[in-house]
């Protein structure tokens, strides 16, 4: 059987060593790029905030980040081991693509997630040709653009008006895809399409194309579109009419597009989500650095000192949930592939919530500042406009919420309160990982062990301080809020599809996101309690994450010990300080 990342270390090689090679070299690249983009806040930076900005305001892409990122060779991330490329698990690409989104999410997406997300359809349904074709094109340099997509259908993205009919042994495609990032320079193109007029799951397939073959009077680019956020990103469209292309193109068997997109999406979805957070961190350490250098140094006394303090923290504690989900649903990719539809859509769907609550808590700290265009604080505005960018497309809001509620009833049925807890290894930030293999990624299967470590987890929680107490109430609170998500996800079912019903199965859903998060922190707070690193051995960070949670679920919780709060507020001040970054992994960073 084939695996997308290539076949593991020799049986006979200890794991525990090559646990720590492949460690070892994860974070050798993390901190090369780190060391070749520099401090972002130092003006003379010609890949820092002052330049990037520049190429922000004039709609262009940010030419010294991709001529950095060119040298680095980061295309090579996007190509597994086993055709060349140094991809060994999506854990490692959204721990090497986080120093580029902490920077700019428009340079990450314009000049690379972009083409990892088109690969990621080849890698997943391609012949052996054409995933060589696309690995030695990605390793050359070259870029590649996907076209699922059409703004009048969004997430509907079944509803292509993009046809393919069958000519002789090839295709004929017509109609047009008007917003497609990076086509103008790409040399592969993956498009969606239909093929079949009769309606089910086997009416789509996917094309595999090379832009540069389409030229002439059959296939059009249109005038390339400059949106309000990621602004440096290359948007144009492509308008086909009864343009020949060879049957070789075809991307897996014909018929099988909206399974190859569903699968895809789990990878694409998840790792886009996960290098997100990046971007949040940089939004509070800007709003740390404004603070200090407004004060002085943190307010604790004043009229507001309290107040910001509070907004710092509340932002710090929204990174941590959101990034638990997003290590978990990683890791899930590889140890669960069957578990997958679930956790990526509730991560992705949650996307939106956080990074809006965090930007408002945060813009309690820069006040009028949070409307600066340049120098350092330019950064934090340019982060409200692109951010959002990454909530819409094939895994906005709704495509989440479609993905997720139709599996709800069985999920109360056979699952939770009845599913065997998560393997320990979705919890290590740092552990070893199964290859990826594409083909296990299930549409619905189900299962969801990840709320089973939350039952697990809250019946084990000991000891006899306040936050310990905290943490165990808490977590057995949201233990019961499980069990009445799943009482009233039954009686809907039972119920029947009554038009009344829908809009209780969205806020369902929505309370089953938050109770993932909650149990991924649970998960991660429990592996990493007897670990190296004092701050997520200590249950304040899960206390004051899982009391988040519980608010947001409308629960009426009680005050955190104060030494919760004292906690979570020493850790922000001691991450700028020593120039840390504010996720799980505590990478080191300069500026």
């Amino acid at each position: 059987m084939t695996s997308l990342l290539g076949e593991r270390a020799p049986a006979q090689a200890p794991a525990q060593a090559r646990e720590q090679a492949r460690e070892h070299a994860v974070r050798a690249r993390v901190a090369e790029l780190e060391a070749r983009f520099g401090d972002p806040t130092d003006p003379a930076n010609p890949v820092g905030y002052t330049a990037l900005l520049e190429a922000d305001r004039a709609a262009v892409p940010f030419a010294a980040g991709e001529a950095l990122l060119d040298d680095f060779r980061i295309a090579d991330e996007y190509v597994p081991h086993a055709l060349g490329g140094r991809l060994d698990g999506m854990d490692t690409l959204v721990r090497i693509m986080r120093p580029v989104f902490r920077r700019d999410v428009g340079l990450a997406m314009g000049h690379g997630m972009t083409t990892f997300m088109a690969a990621s359809d080849v890698w997943t349904a391609g012949s052996s040709r054409q995933r060589h074709w696309l690995a030695g094109l990605l390793r050359d340099g070259g870029k590649a653009a996907i076209a699922q997509h059409e703004t009048a259908h969004s997430n509907d993205f079944v509803r292509s008006q993009v046809t393919a009919r069958r000519n002789g042994d090839g295709y004929l495609i017509s109609g047009g895809k008007p917003m497609v990032n990076n086509l103008e320079r790409a040399g592969a193109l993956v498009l969606f399409c239909r093929t079949d007029p009769a309606p089910g799951s086997g009416s789509h397939s996917v094309l595999l194309l090379e832009p540069g073959q389409l030229t002439g009077a059959r296939a059009a680019v249109t005038a390339r579109r400059t949106p309000v956020g990621l602004r440096g990103c290359r948007f144009a469209g492509v308008e086909f009419d009864d343009c020949p292309v060879p049957g070789s193109a075809l991307l897996g068997p014909e018929g099988s597009g909206i399974t190859t997109a569903l699968r895809s999406f789990q990878i694409s979805r998840t790792v886009i989500a996960a290098t997100a957070v990046a971007a949040l961190d940089t939004s509070l350490r800007t709003a740390v650095r404004f603070d200090r250098e407004r004060s002085g140094g943190w307010q604790t006394g004043g009229r507001d000192g309290g107040r910001t303090g509070a907004a710092l923290t509340s932002a710090f504690v929204n990174l941590l949930l959101y990034d638990a989900l997003a290590v978990v649903a990683t890791r899930a990719l590889h140890l669960l592939p069957a578990e997958t539809s679930v956790y990526s859509a509730a991560l992705k769907y949650l996307l939106p919530r956080v990074l809006t609550e965090t930007m408002y808590d945060l813009s309690i700290v820069l006040g009028s500042g949070l409307y600066t265009r340049e120098g350092t604080l330019g950064i934090f505005q340019k982060h409200v406009r692109d951010v959002p960018v990454l909530s819409l497309g094939h895994a906005g809001t709704v495509a989440c919420q479609a993905t997720v509620i139709p599996q709800m009833p069985r999920l109360a049925r056979s699952s939770w309160f009845v599913e065997d807890e998560a393997p320990a290894g979705l919890f290590r930030l740092h552990g070893d990982l199964p290859p990826l293999r594409t083909e296990r990624l299930s549409l619905a299967c189900g299962r969801d062990s990840l709320s089973a470590t939350m039952l697990a987890v809250a019946a084990g929680i000991d000891g006899a301080g306040p936050v310990e107490r905290a943490l165990r109430t808490l977590a057995d609170g949201l233990v019961g809020e499980l069990r009445d998500v799943r009482r009233r996800v039954l009686a809907l079912e039972a119920a029947g599809a009554a038009g009344t019903a829908r809009p209780a199965r969205f806020a369902l859903m929505d309370r089953y996101a938050l109770l993932l998060a909650a149990a991924a922190v649970l998960g991660l707070w429990d592996q990493a309690r007897y670990g190296p690193d004092p701050f997520l051995a200590d249950p304040s960070w899960a206390a004051a994450a899982l009391h988040r949670i519980a608010r947001r679920l409308g629960t009426r919780v009680a005050d955190l010990p104060a030494e919760c709060e004292t906690r979570i507020r020493h850790e922000v001040q001691l991450r700028f300080s020593t120039q840390i970054s504010y996720d799980l992994y505590s990478t080191p960073i300069p500026g």
